[in-house]
């Protein structure tokens, strides 16, 4: 079954990205069809307008390469005159081999959290609502290395890299949110987390998160369908005012309050981490 957004949401401007697979596209599909004019942002346009198609009328797709820092400006600039409702952070990839984007960062630390990082600091002005950052229960066994974030100096591990990457996208929810609030803004912040849900970036690791998904497809068989659930929760409870959502017995069930990971508590460690993501991306907040 589909999820459901928990209020109409017409007149509303929602973009997310990684829109046309999985868990993006069912959060899409969902918004929409709540009543949302949503802007489904990622790489593969032709498969997201004929996703925007089906959706309805209120739909439209807009390039972005969150691996690549001039694309995420593009994208930016192109909503200068325009108002956004809600930014869902979600596109991801998995326990890639190492490689680097075009910014020279490690790829999923780039396209994970500095692509994301860099797109929120600069829509933020136009954003009227909140954002909601898509992490991971992979948080709770990452490890931040702010001395070597782009794995140049470690050996790399693919599930580490993608274990910190989702740690970060945590702590720099919860960061955003405690800037928010200290700033007395109308915004919010609201991380959120999928749980297992069978979709093509988990299936063909080459790590140990492939004997997950594979037990996840046997046992669990959540389709992305149920894997946004949290998501979309995020994305359009007006009651929720920060946080971190996800399915209630960590990997399924019923969206709820999620486990915080003790790594992702640490301010300190955020603080530095927003530091160094501004100097990386060259993107600074205006939060008022």
């Amino acid at each position: 079954m589909a999820p459901e957004a928990t209020t109409p949401l017409n007149g509303h401007t929602v973009v997310v990205t990684g829109a046309t697979s999985g868990v993006g596209e069912a959060t899409a599909r969902a918004l929409g069809a709540a009543g949302a004019h949503v802007v489904l942002a990622g790489r593969n346009v032709d498969k997201g307008r004929r996703i925007a198609e089906e959706i309805g009328p209120r739909a439209e797709t807009k390039a972005l390469d969150l691996a690549d820092l001039k694309s995420v400006r593009a994208f930016a600039e192109s909503f200068t005159d325009r108002r956004i409702d809600v930014l869902v952070n979600n596109a991801g990839v998995m326990a890639v081999p190492l490689r680097r984007t075009a910014d020279g960062f490690e790829m999923q630390m780039g396209t994970n959290h500095l692509g994301h990082f860099a797109l929120t600091g600069l829509l933020l002005p136009r954003i009227t609502g909140r954002v909601v950052t898509v992490s991971s229960a992979a948080h709770l066994i990452g490890r931040l290395d702010l001395d070597d974030l782009n794995w140049e100096q470690r050996r790399y591990s693919r599930a580490a890299g993608y274990a910190q990457s989702k740690l970060a996208n945590l702590l720099f929810s919860l960061e955003l949110e405690r800037r928010l609030a200290a700033a007395r803004s109308p915004l919010r912040a609201v991380a959120a987390h999928p749980g297992y849900a069978a979709t093509e970036v988990g299936s063909h690791t080459g790590t140990w998160f492939d004997r997950l998904f594979g037990f996840g497809k046997r046992i669990l068989q959540r389709t992305p369908d149920q894997g946004a659930e949290s998501v979309v929760l995020a994305a359009s409870d007006p009651t929720l005012s920060g946080g971190y959502v996800g399915p209630r017995f960590l990997l399924y069930g019923p969206p709820g309050v999620a486990r915080v990971g003790r790594r992702a508590r640490d301010r300190e460690t955020a603080a530095r981490l927003w530091e160094l993501s501004e100097k990386l991306t060259g993107v600074h907040f205006d939060i008022r």
